[in-house]
């Protein structure tokens, strides 16, 4: 099992026209070298250091491929791979196609979620955020799992 890095907290970043946004440098230092973009759930970007990577690469891979579900998912993950460079400044680009995925605009969110990162676009985050689903319902969903809070 990969190391856990608690990825906390969340930044407004400004994306450029380019496709370009400066990761916070608490993320930037918990990622390291080597990390890892795809889509993410809910409309966002998960962005892994390179243990939580492989480790959620070995889950997506040992789905068995006759079932339709297991390609699907396989194939949403691992064809949007992008495993970005960070310039000088800690800029990254996003592909257009991960940007589209989003829907990002020039206001985005970098937000920790325990084990990985998520990039959101603004606008986004804030729909989900004031809609949906509430703490307490998600709570009690996860209570009847047998979760504890």
């Amino acid at each position: 099992m990969a190391e856990f890095k608690e990825f906390i907290g969340s930044a407004e970043v400004n994306m450029d026209s380019k496709g370009r946004i400066v990761l916070p440098v608490k993320y930037r230092e918990l990622l390291g070298e080597g990390f890892h973009v795809t889509r993410g759930y809910d409309g966002c970007l998960s962005v892994y250091d390179k243990e939580n990577w492989e480790e959620f690469r070995d889950k997506l891979l040992s789905y068995r491929s006759t079932n339709a579900a297991a390609r699907l998912i396989q194939r949403k993950f691992l064809s949007g791979v992008e495993e970005p460079v960070p310039d000088k400044q800690g800029k990254i680009l996003l592909s257009q196609q991960l940007r589209d995925f989003a829907g990002l605009t020039k206001e985005v969110i970098v937000a920790g979620a325990g084990n990985r990162v998520e990039i959101w676009d603004k606008q986004r985050w804030e729909e989900y955020n004031n809609g949906g689903m509430s703490i307490e319902e998600a709570a009690a969903q996860l209570d009847e799992l047998g979760f504890d809070f």
